[in-house]
């Protein structure tokens, strides 16, 4: 959800002649045995098959890896959502590195939008894994930057100036649809008064976490070369099979007030099995989770799941913990309140068993 503020100022481009000194090097193509043990540590040892590697197709498997990033088992089919690993204002606070990510070989990467927090990692584990990236022409061409040697191919689902609720359908594999929804990020709007208003969440900054997982240089290089990617867009998606249905956003923007035939779209969506959607945002200071409440009555799901709500950047966020009550609060106020799967960092990093569901 971070907008750098410092674009274009002498401390970006001192910050900039520092992350050039420290060079990251590419991921390497994953082997098979490797492939194997990052299945088994994402998805469980029970959903891997030993000796291919694939996926079971009768459940379905999210494993969180911080803020908004996902790896996910569908249908068969393994691919990310988001794909960056937090790191560079703390390092190994999330247990995994984007080579590992890589590892799991998806079939492919969908962005959400394309601020460090969410897309800094995707062209480099798309380059290793051979994973077609989804997103914007934008969010291609910041991928793109992020290797020396482009050789990914990349689906563009509009721009970054197509309108909100443009949709585009597609098929992933046999058993996987996909639509994409465009809609707005998050931003703060004035404060709402009466039976809409919601209570503000500020919750306090944990920066403990920065003692305890102190960053490395090449983390903090890492992060500095990203800080001011553009968003490019942003895009919610849904995931079909036969009998499951999927949905997830990395952002919740303020479709009430600035784009409320969005929501006319996500209303025409099938209802949803799961629901992963992001709670922090800008407006939480003003509008509390309101935004996000818009979202889940919209998408009428059973299961709602937060996401982007971690202290991945402990100097302005806070744990996952800090938003549960208000979120139980919100979920209330729905006539048809979906099940709260509380994701709380960073025990809830890559644990298959927290996000696994039965298919019908």
């Amino acid at each position: 959800m971070v907008r750098s503020p410092i674009q274009g100022s002498p401390l970006q481009r001192g910050l900039t002649w520092f992350s050039q000194r420290i060079e990251t090097p590419p991921i390497p193509a994953p082997t098979l045995a490797q492939t194997i043990a990052a299945r088994q540590r994402f998805f469980g040892v029970d959903a891997v098959d030993s000796e291919t590697g694939s996926v079971r197709s009768d459940q379905v498997i999210l494993s969180w890896f911080g803020c908004a990033s996902f790896a996910v088992a569908l249908g068969g089919s393994v691919f990310l959502l988001d794909a960056w690993v937090p790191r560079g204002a703390t390092s190994g606070y999330v247990p995994t590195t984007p080579a590992e990510v890589a590892a799991l070989r998806p079939a492919a990467i969908f962005i959400g939008h394309g601020h460090f927090d969410h897309a800094a990692d995707a062209g480099p584990i798309a380059q290793a894994s051979c994973a077609v990236v989804h997103g914007t022409a934008e969010h291609c061409a910041t991928a793109r930057k992020q290797v020396s040697a482009a050789e990914f191919p990349c689906v563009a689902l509009g721009s970054a100036t197509s309108s909100p609720g443009d949709r585009y359908d597609f098929e992933l594999t046999q058993a996987v649809s996909v639509t994409a929804i465009r809609h707005i990020h998050s931003a703060r709007t004035p404060r709402h008064e009466g039976a809409d208003a919601c209570t503000p969440v500020k919750p306090t900054p944990r920066l403990g976490d920065i003692r305890r997982y102190p960053p490395t240089l090449a983390d903090t290089a890492h992060l500095i070369r990203r800080l001011t990617d553009p968003e490019g867009g942003v895009l919610l998606y849904q995931f079909r099979t036969e009998n499951f249905t999927l949905t997830w956003h990395d952002s919740s923007g303020p479709l009430l007030d600035k784009a409320p035939q969005v929501l006319e779209v996500l209303r025409d969506l099938p209802t949803s099995d799961v629901h992963v959607g992001a709670v922090q945002g800008y407006n939480q200071f003003t509008n509390g989770l309101r935004d996000p409440r818009s979202y889940i009555e919209a998408l009428r799901p059973k299961v709602f799941v937060p996401n982007h709500h971690d202290n991945w950047l402990p100097l302005i966020t806070a744990r996952g913990e800090a938003f549960r009550s208000q979120l139980e609060a919100e979920l209330s106020r729905l006539p048809n309140s979906p099940e709260l799967r509380m994701l709380l960092d960073p025990d809830d990093y890559v644990v298959p068993g927290r996000l696994s569901f039965p298919t019908k």
